[in-house]
């Protein structure tokens, strides 16, 4: 099988910066395997690579949905795969990079068989939630699907409305489907790196990251993105500090208080992605240090190791 590198971690960890340093030394496409980034408008808040490093190397799958779309897990599987194969086709190792690990789950291990749900049940479920509001909604739910809710985050609209859809669309849990062998896996020769610096290094790196964005435009972005006027149920919305900066837009919340809310959040969101990958890939090669461009030789190595394994 051709070879394929994921470069993984929380929100701050480096790994864009190693990607870009892994595809220069090794002739590599870099493949955005996050969430957020995909969307267009929100560059500086999303962290996405600047124009000048997506210049250096290839990179895909940046900023090539409208915020208004919506994309699954399954969606972008398919994207990646087909734009890692372009990458093994044109020579180039693909370097698929983010911090969304059902993303780099789908990828790797394939989906649940869920049947393709209805327009009209997603549509329901959406304007249910909408009418009801997210506690009662996750009290309905708890009802119907205790299992499912119990895993399930009050605030996380989209996953909510999903849970819903599936038990209401299929008879069966969520969790059950999650239960079942995926399908749909790129096969590759995979190899996983993950960024997992000291907490007290990954906080100081989330709330200087925070300040410099709101510095460079994020404001404008999220203006840009207010004026849209798009559903709460677009998964773009929930961008990292998006909602905290359009309400300060909006009046109630001063820059400052929305500047602390935000790193707050991202915060916790960094140490939950963390925490995820220790979990969920334990036997990725960790470094355990924010990346900088001293740790190029010993990570080359590895991946240089790897290559020559693989072929």
């Amino acid at each position: 099988m051709n070879p394929a590198l994921i470069i993984a971690g929380p929100t701050a960890s480096g790994k864009s910066g190693l990607a870009l340093a892994v595809a220069k030394e090794f002739g590599g496409w870099v493949i955005n395997a996050d969430s957020m980034q995909i969307y267009g408008v929100m560059r500086v808040l999303t962290a996405r690579p600047s124009e000048r490093d997506e210049a250096q190397v290839p990179h895909r799958l940046y900023g090539i949905l409208s915020p208004s779309d919506i994309c699954s897990a399954a969606r972008w599987r398919d994207l990646a795969a087909d734009a890692i194969q372009a990458a093994w086709d044109a020579g180039a190792l693909p370097i698929v990079v983010g911090g969304t690990g059902l993303y780099l789950r789908a990828l790797t291990e394939g989906l649940s068989p869920i049947p393709a749900i209805p327009d009209a049940i997603r549509e329901q479920s959406r304007a249910r939630l909408a009418e009801l509001g997210n506690a009662a909604f996750h009290a309905l739910l708890a009802d119907r699907d205790p299992v499912m809710a119990a895993k399930l985050d009050p605030g996380n609209s989209q996953r909510l409305s999903r849970a819903w859809e599936v038990i209401e669309a299929t008879g069966r849990s969520l969790a059950e489907w999650q239960n079942e062998p995926g399908q749909g896996a790129v096969a590759a020769h995979w190899q996983t790196i993950v960024l997992d610096p000291p907490r007290p290094q990954l906080i100081a790196a989330c709330d200087g990251r925070f300040a410099r964005m709101v510095e460079t435009g994020a404001l404008d972005e999220a203006r840009a993105m207010a004026d849209l006027g798009l559903s709460a149920n677009c998964p773009a919305t929930k961008a990292l500090g998006l909602p905290e900066l359009i309400a300060h837009l909006n009046g109630p919340l001063s820059l400052d208080a929305a500047i602390a809310q935000a790193t707050q959040s991202t915060r916790a969101y960094a140490k939950r992605q963390g925490t995820w990958f220790r979990h969920q890939i334990p036997n990725a090669h960790r470094i355990s240090e924010q990346f900088s461009e001293s740790l190029n030789g010993k990570i080359f190595s590895f991946i240089r190791q790897f290559l020559l394994t693989s072929r």
